[in-house]
């Protein structure tokens, strides 16, 4: 029989949507004694303690490394370099670190940059599973339940490490996958971090037009169903786009001859090739709609 991990302490680094809603998670279904979160802002640590998503809170992680037991990281991809520095003098061996990053390959680099000695014990993941809300007010009970989260072990990381993780996870509701972190990080460039930059590019060039004003007045559920996700916080998603640049480098110029497809149907006045493209599109896609929703 499975046994099941109890924590005794947890440091959640980034108590909002991703960090928050695990930590409630656990709580709930009592896999967790002490949550203690961390991050830069106190105004949201403190909101964090009154909505019983931490039990304590700190701006120094350095300060409280000693007491984890399981440290996820889910701050923004660019802070989680400095976050482990200062992990690292503090460690107890044993002590699983994991993350909540939507890259993996720049992560799994960190960790060897970082924690080079505690590496049996880092698992790098990614919860999928995201909303255009950020901060402590976003946590919320059942954000995972079945939905996937994928883990994208070291060579090094010791299966115990990465069973406590998947255990943890399984505990939120969630389904466990694990692949490589190379093939993570050009199956989400193109089917999450694209479309982000694609709909924040678009509600770009709307707002900068003479007549944005005119435009948003007249917009109606086909925008704000395709640019929702325009509303997600820019530093991470400016971090996330850095991280995985070449991917969605050549994810953009995909796309771009895409563009260039769909003009030159528009210029010939080509009804049956466009008929035809938006035939299979729709097809594609209604084909995923009926998978998500059976996952789900």
């Amino acid at each position: 029989m499975q046994v099941q991990q109890q924590i005794d302490t947890l440091v959640v680094a980034g108590v909002g949507l991703i960090g928050g809603s695990f930590a409630l998670a656990l709580k709930r279904a009592g896999r967790v004694k002490t949550v203690i979160g961390v991050g830069r802002t106190l105004a949201n640590l403190e909101k964090a303690l009154t909505l019983g998503v931490a039990d304590e809170i700190s701006q120094d992680i350095a300060a409280v490394a000693h007491r984890a037991d399981m440290v996820l990281l889910a701050s923004p991809v660019g802070q989680m370099g400095a976050l482990m520095a200062a992990l690292a003098p503090g460690l107890k061996p044993g002590a699983v670190v994991t993350d909540g990053g939507s890259t993996k390959s720049d992560v799994v680099e960190l960790y060897r940059r970082h924690l080079p000695g505690h590496l049996p014990w880092c698992v790098p993941a990614h919860p999928i599973a995201g909303s255009d809300m950020s901060g402590a007010v976003a946590a919320q009970y059942g954000l995972y339940e079945n939905r996937r989260v994928v883990l994208t072990p070291l060579e090094e990381t010791a299966p115990a490490a990465v069973e406590a993780v998947a255990d943890l996870w399984r505990a939120c509701g969630a389904e466990i996958h694990c692949m490589d972190a190379a093939e993570h990080d050009a199956v989400f460039a193109s089917v999450s971090h694209l479309p982000h930059l694609l709909a924040f590019a678009y509600v770009d060039r709307v707002a900068a037009k003479a007549n944005a004003e005119r435009c948003f007045d007249f917009a109606a559920t086909g925008f704000r169903d395709f640019t929702r996700i325009a509303g997600s916080h820019p530093e991470m998603w400016t971090d996330i786009s850095l991280a995985n640049r070449d991917a969605l480098l050549a994810e953009l110029a995909d796309y771009r001859c895409g563009l260039d497809r769909l003009a030159a149907l528009l210029e010939a006045g080509d009804a049956d090739g466009l008929n035809r493209l938006f035939g299979e599109a729709r097809a594609a896609r209604t084909r995923w709609h009926q998978q998500f929703l059976r996952r789900g």
